[in-house]
């Protein structure tokens, strides 16, 4: 006996206005939307302190507090040189900041709607617009990391081809042409 073989009932259709933000499971890339009106309507209604802090009195500064702290962190670890003390500076850095402006989505409190709720942080910042000075300032501390690293790790090609990969890490997503684009592996 053979069991009858059922076809899948067809799925609803959605209308064309109707979007859906599922992306497919296959996908280790997507590209999130532009916001929709009503997302923009609810962005301009209370500024947002999530991406507002960047331009405060010493926002600037605690990126190089940071780094002297992680610096001097590391001197102090037992059997790590001065090379790779930068160049572990250097990833820590790096890393963190890339977790911090472009894996994390949305704000940590509700105020505004869910308005960002699909944006990280570095999307939010200045309202999106690239070329900011602020935006210019966090490309380039992971380029002048990478140079002084470089530099005190007196031109080892090792370190050197460590600290170009860990530099493009925090340098490449911030730029235009990757924009909203998501790269997700888990």
């Amino acid at each position: 006996m053979s069991t009858p073989i059922k076809e899948s009932q067809p799925q609803e259709q959605l209308s064309p206005d109707v979007k859906s933000h599922r992306r497919r499971s296959s996908s280790i890339i997507s590209h999130v939307e532009e916001e929709t009106f009503e997302d923009k309507i609810d962005q301009a209604a209370t500024p947002n302190l999530n991406a507002e802090w960047i331009h405060s009195k010493g926002a600037w500064v605690i990126h190089f507090v940071i780094i002297v702290f992680l610096k001097v962190f590391y001197n102090l670890v037992p059997g790590v040189t001065n090379e790779w003390s930068w160049t572990l500076t250097n990833a820590t850095y790096v890393i963190g900041s890339y977790i911090m402006f472009h894996q994390v989505k949305g704000i940590p409190w509700e105020f505004n709607s869910g308005a960002y709720d699909h944006l990280t942080m570095w999307e939010q910042l200045d309202e999106g617009d690239f070329y900011t000075p602020s935006k210019k300032f966090l490309v380039g501390v992971p380029i002048l990391l990478f140079l002084s690293t470089t530099h005190y790790s007196h031109y080892d090609l090792q370190l050197f081809v460590i600290n170009l990969i860990i530099c493009a890490v925090g340098v490449v997503p911030k730029l235009p042409i990757f924009d909203r684009l998501r790269i997700t592996f888990f």
